[in-house]
């Protein structure tokens, strides 16, 4: 059997969960989770867990938020006038968004906070910040 090893296409099952075991998103019942190990197509710690693994092989992995999603950044986060929005816009909690800094780059924002006056805005990923729990089975090496 051939072990996992960067440059080869894998396909793996997996779920990840919340440090609590709160499952946030898993591949069962869909199509397997299928990338290149070494092209950065996924987490680091995600990657670096099915390095080594031979198809069929399950394996548990804590994955700290570093080595998953990255730190979450305070200066990322952003009180907005509603004033600031078009007058047919009214953004809710949870929506997400997009903006253009001053330099033309796009950014993707989460609504995290909303009230009469004002929104909150958030240009983290929603993971940021997380240490996550990853269940993986390697299904194939190709």
């Amino acid at each position: 059997m051939a072990q996992a090893k960067e440059g080869d296409r894998v396909k793996v099952n997996y779920t990840g969960k919340f440090e609590d075991g709160k499952v946030f998103d898993s591949s069962i019942g869909r199509a397997p989770l299928e990338f290149t190990v070494g092209a950065h197509q996924v987490i680091p710690g995600f990657e670096n867990a099915v390095v080594g693994m031979n198809p069929g092989e399950n394996k548990t992995v804590n994955i700290p938020a570093d080595d998953a999603y990255g730190p979450h950044y305070d200066e990322m986060v952003m009180k907005v006038n509603r004033s600031e929005f078009p007058a047919d816009m009214t953004p809710g909690i949870g929506d997400h968004l997009q903006l253009q800094d001053p330099n033309g780059d796009t950014m993707i924002v989460t609504v995290t906070e909303a009230d009469d006056n004002t929104v909150t805005l958030d240009g983290n990923h929603p993971l940021a910040g997380k240490a996550l729990t990853f269940d993986i089975e390697l299904m194939e090496v190709a």
